[in-house]
């Protein structure tokens, strides 16, 4: 158990780390910001949001279904994770320049919020109390399968994470870069004339 522990975070670490993702890029959207910058940041959430619900209806919660009967939680998320999918379609078919986009946006994140507040306060201290001894391992199993489902997905993400990317931490990308370019052309050069 330990050894799977330290191969991946448990799968209550993961489902929590998710919900943190999508709520802080969520704190980044502003409806003034430039339309580019709103859309990117919206897609991030929505594959976030979707690559999220799909580790949990695969993985997460038939585990804590094996615990006996439905629970009204595990039951309800399914619905739940629906109408969000819902949500995320409209959002995908709308500009970000539309007047009902960010309301639709707005929608999606009260769902999510309210979603996240029911998993972090009854299903996943049930899940630490109840299978304590399967965390690890199905946190491999989700972390194997988060790689699967990001591969398909990679171009959509990466350049949505990019583009989703905080104005400020941009231009300390790009200073990096500029700073390390000049840097190794420097090195280079120096180590050319010495030859």
């Amino acid at each position: 158990m330990a050894l799977l522990h330290t191969l991946a975070p448990s799968v209550t670490e993961q489902i929590r780390a998710d919900h943190a993702h999508a709520l802080a890029t969520f704190h980044q959207f502003r409806a003034d910001m430039p339309a580019e910058r709103k859309q990117a940041l919206v897609r991030n959430v929505c594959l976030a949001v979707e690559i999220h619900a799909d580790l949990e209806e695969e993985i997460f919660y038939p585990a804590m279904r094996e615990l006996g009967p439905d629970s009204e939680l595990v039951a309800k998320s399914f619905p739940e994770h629906d109408h969000m999918r819902l949500a995320i379609t409209r959002l995908r078919s709308m500009a970000a320049s539309e007047p009902d986009y960010d309301k639709t946006f707005f929608d999606l994140m009260r769902d999510v919020l309210h979603h996240v507040a029911d998993e972090e306060t009854t299903l996943l201290p049930a899940a630490e109390r109840l299978l304590p001894e399967r965390l690890g391992e199905l946190g491999l199993r989700m972390a194997r399968r988060r790689v699967e489902l990001t591969a398909q997905r990679a171009g959509e993400l990466g350049a949505t994470a990019w583009q989703a990317l905080p104005e400020s931490a941009v231009g300390a990308a790009t200073a990096a870069w500029h700073v390390g370019t000049q840097w190794a052309g420097r090195m280079t050069s120096s180590w050319w004339r010495r030859r």
